[in-house]
């Protein structure tokens, strides 16, 4: 089940229309989603973490994304 999910994150996060979250990564685990990358700002962060929470599938999502300011 988890491999599922996380290609339909990845996949969610590769169709944004924010192009910075196209450049993040997804893994799984059996109890959560993890997302890392690097973003230029919180936003970017907490929207990246939103775009996966509908096919979550129960899981927890663990957002390890690095703000980094240019």
């Amino acid at each position: 089940m988890t491999s599922h999910v996380v290609t339909q994150a990845a996949h969610a996060l590769k169709k944004s229309s924010h192009p910075a979250l196209r450049y993040l990564n997804v893994e799984g685990t059996a109890e959560a989603l993890i997302i890392y990358g690097k973003v230029t700002s919180y936003y970017l962060k907490q929207l990246a973490q939103e775009t996966i929470m509908p096919v979550r599938e129960g899981l927890k999502v663990m957002n390890q994304v690095k703000v980094v300011r240019d």
